[in-house]
Formats: C-alpha cells, structure tokens, sequence
C-alpha cells in the first residue's frame, strides 16, 4: 500500500504527495497532472484554480501557520 502526505505550507497551500484522488461533491474525480505526485490545494480561497492552488495566497496576505501539537511521552 502506498502512502500519501499532506503537508501544511506556512501561508501556503495543503501540499498532497502520493498515489491519490481529488473527487467534487458529485463523486467525480479532478483530472491531476500525469506523471507528477504532488499537488497543491488552494488554502486562502483566493485561487482561480481551485481546488488547487495557483500563488494567490501571496498576494492576499494569506496567513496560517497551524502546527500539530508535540509528541506525548509514551507511558511506562
């Protein structure tokens, strides 16, 4: 099985690296780049591509910088 990452871009988009499909509420499938395993998603909802993302979060002032939270200490 392959695996798939989804990365969270500081101001950026969601970046998706892996074998995987984007599907539109309909349950169809938006056509992906061939050849290429990496996606970006549109985060600031500015892009006139979107889902993906086409740079406008730059122009926008878009800003997140979500992190996961710390790794807990496994327990004894």
């Amino acid at each position: 099985m392959s695996s798939v990452t989804i990365r969270c871009r500081e101001n950026g988009p969601l970046v998706i690296q892996g074998a995987f499909q984007i599907i539109d509420h309909l349950g169809n499938p938006f056509p992906l780049p061939q050849g290429k395993d990496t996606i970006a998603l549109c985060r600031c909802g500015h892009s006139k591509n979107r889902p993906f993302c086409d740079g406008s979060h730059r122009t926008v002032g878009f800003q997140a910088g979500e992190t996961a939270p710390p790794p807990q200490p496994a327990s004894a």
